[in-house]
């Protein structure tokens, strides 16, 4: 630990490769957001591959290994398949994910062909090229860096700048046609950029995982918001932290790979979000289905209750009847009786007054469900969430007065149908 200190406070070279991953791992997350919720996100991949021989034709060219040199060459064909896969989608009759497939190993098989051509250069083995397929920022030098560090910040300025513009066209594209923006020249210059956050990464993560700092962050914030600018929010900042995160482990020994750890961070965080987010993760999935699970195991127990109201039913006889686990039944049944619904004496169970008429509201809402099914144009527009949401036993004066009106307006445009709900004793009670 005290030597990734000495290393973030002393050395020069690891404070800029960790500000140029920092930002560069902001504006794949950033853009990735956008090329997610396209449906793009494998486009990162086939450019990310076919970046490789546009780096060897631009080192074939020039004979050195010089970094912006080489970046445009990778610009150029990765531009090239961007393009070619648009150019099949729209023009034949294959999908997009064949052209993206088709599109990649070409061009990766491609590079690969060049780099052995470039391994037969009289200075092609210390070219040092094959780093560009597994990244390796270590080999960056100051020059280097402050490109990659420069052209990220300026992918982030740009992306904010046109975010509005990038959302309309992102998610109506028919709407932002009426408006008046150009939506295909919108599309050209976001390809354009992802195509430089791709160009831009892959030395440091390589080619091959350059896709998934695009997509990791980018589904790693989906999980947390249903927000587009939280969304893209999140998203760079689980980008930043994972370029971070991985350019620090990587100097904790001699030889790690930056771009792997810097992926492997990426994911960890996807992990996390896939397990515990509030909305979607897995464990609050399970646990609403629990909650919703007990929820009908007490209402299906309670109405079977109120079924048998003038015979005396044993709890074993009423676990056979209701077909669920012992554990939850016994859950249920403590809070039928914490709540005062039922009794339970030497093992006979009783309904109460409150039972009954939160059992003949149970029963009133599952009827009401019915019809709405039987006739879903008449009683669409009918809303009864809001009576299981009381926390009464019944429906109030106020709230059966609240329904009757509806109802009658229903029977006004509908007078086929024979709905009646009344109001019992005290007004607490109903009827179908």
């Amino acid at each position: 630990m005290s030597h990734l200190w000495q290393s973030i406070l002393t050395d020069g070279n690891t404070q800029w490769v960790l500000l140029s991953t920092l930002l560069l791992g902001i504006a794949s997350g950033v853009l990735g957001s956008f090329a997610l919720l396209r449906k793009q996100s494998l486009i990162g991949d086939a450019v990310a591959h076919a970046a490789l021989p546009g780096i060897c034709f631009a080192f074939m060219f020039i004979g050195e290994k010089n970094f912006f040199v080489l970046l445009i060459g990778a610009a150029a064909t990765g531009l090239l398949a961007a393009y070619t896969i648009q150019l099949i989608t729209n023009t034949t009759r294959i999908k997009e994910d064949t052209a993206i497939c088709l599109v990649l190993s070409v061009f990766f098989g491609l590079g690969i062909v060049l780099l052995t051509k470039v391994a037969q250069m009289p200075t092609g083995n210390q070219s040092g090229l094959d780093d560009f397929i597994f990244g390796q920022a270590a080999s960056l030098v100051g020059r280097d860096v402050q490109l990659m560090g420069l052209t990220a910040a300026a992918l982030i300025v740009i992306t904010t700048l046109l975010f509005k513009e990038f959302k309309v066209s992102t998610f109506d594209p028919q709407f932002a046609r009426g408006i008046g923006l150009p939506v295909g020249l919108l599309n050209f210059f976001f390809v354009s950029l992802l195509v430089i956050t791709v160009v831009i990464g892959i030395q440091a993560v390589g080619v091959i995982l350059m896709a998934a700092l695009l997509i990791t962050p980018a589904v790693s914030a989906r999980y947390w918001t249903d927000s587009l600018r939280t969304m893209v929010l999140i998203s760079g900042i689980v980008g930043g932290l994972s370029g971070a995160a991985g350019t620090l482990i990587s100097t904790l020994g001699k030889g790690l790979s930056t771009g792997p750890f810097i992926v492997l961070s990426a994911t960890v965080i996807f992990i996390v979000s896939l397990l515990f987010s509030p909305k979607r993760g897995l464990f609050s999935i399970i646990l609403r289905r629990a909650r919703n699970d007990d929820r009908l195991a007490v209402r299906f127990v309670l109405k079977k209750v109120h079924v048998w109201r003038d015979k005396s039913i044993s709890e074993e006889f009423l676990f056979q009847e209701t077909n669920i686990s012992k554990i939850r039944f016994t859950r249920v049944i403590n809070h039928l009786m914490k709540h005062g619904y039922i009794l339970k004496s030497d093992g006979i169970i009783s309904i109460t007054d409150s039972g009954t008429m939160k059992a003949e509201q149970f029963r009133f809402v599952d009827e009401m469900v019915e019809l709405k099914e039987m006739y879903p144009s008449e009683l669409g527009s009918l809303d009864i969430t809001w009576i299981e949401k009381q926390e009464e036993e019944a429906l109030s004066k106020d709230q059966l007065k609240k329904l009757q009106s509806k109802m009658s307006e229903i029977y006004t445009q509908n007078p086929f149908l024979n709905i009646k709900v009344t109001a019992g004793k005290g007004g607490r009670r109903y009827e179908l």
